[in-house]
């Protein structure tokens, strides 16, 4: 009886004698956040390798393309001995990159995604598609419009037979590219940043002359020369953008 009486008072109160399983915390540590962050850069970068290991296959033809302004692979020349392989690693880079870009756009959502609503995580999934439509469509505007308009004026400003440099040329025209088409994420982002309240419509109408003032500053950037003409031809464009990113801005607040 004494045992009996024992082993029922001890199974009454087994919180008492029992300490409870170490629950996982609610928050991630810093610690944690590193390890993931980790993570989804190092699926980011192999994801980048392997599609430029697949743009070797094609980097010739992409270099031919970049040149098609200007008449083509043969209307540029080489002086240095390694300069050609450089310029074929970076365009295998620049293509392994756009290949890729859906994969690294999805690891920084599911890296972010932890401190989102629901809400906030489908206008951020519906976004990668369009912020992949968006960059390229950016880099093939600079590709078909803005150089095949530049590069004539550029090299024919005097009558001197040029011969461009194919690292210099090939490195002039990725930046373009590339720059251009991140400028053309920016109505993405201002309806994204719209969404989570952090800008308005109205704010960024209010400071068109800052925008013009960084836009400006940005065409000088992105422009080998400073010339009004190259310039204006990044401007312009750059100024539509903001437009459509006010645009963007307002729906965002539209029910």
């Amino acid at each position: 009886m004494t045992l009996t009486g024992e082993s029922n008072h001890n199974s009454n109160q087994p919180a008492a004698s029992t300490p409870e399983p170490a629950d996982e915390p609610a928050g991630m540590t810093l610690m944690g956040h590193i390890e993931e962050l980790r993570k989804r850069l190092l699926i980011s970068i192999v994801a980048m390798l392997i599609t430029t290991v697949i743009s070797f296959s094609f980097a010739e033809q992409l270099i031919d393309l970049l040149a098609s302004p200007i008449g083509g692979i043969e209307s540029l020349q080489s002086i240095e001995v390694t300069e050609t392989i450089g310029v074929f690693m970076r365009v295998s880079l620049l293509s392994g990159f756009i290949l890729a870009l859906p994969v690294i756009l999805i690891e920084a959502y599911l890296f972010v995604s932890a401190g989102l609503k629901e809400s906030e995580k489908r206008w951020i999934r519906a976004g990668i598609p369009v912020a992949m439509i968006l960059f390229v469509s950016g880099a093939a505007f600079a590709q078909f419009v803005m150089l095949r308009n530049a590069l004539p004026f550029l090299l024919g400003f005097i009558d001197v037979q040029a011969v461009p440099r194919i690292s210099n040329y090939v490195n002039f025209v990725t930046n373009l590219m590339f720059w251009i088409g991140l400028c053309f994420e920016t109505p993405l982002l201002a309806f994204l940043l719209a969404k989570l309240n952090i800008i308005t419509a109205k704010v960024m109408l209010q400071q068109w002359r800052i925008a013009i003032v960084v836009i400006a500053v940005l065409a000088a950037v992105i422009t080998p020369t400073v010339d009004p003409i190259n310039m204006g031809l990044v401007m312009a464009p750059l100024i539509i953008i903001y437009l459509l990113s006010v645009l963007f801005a307002a729906l965002a607040k539209r029910r």
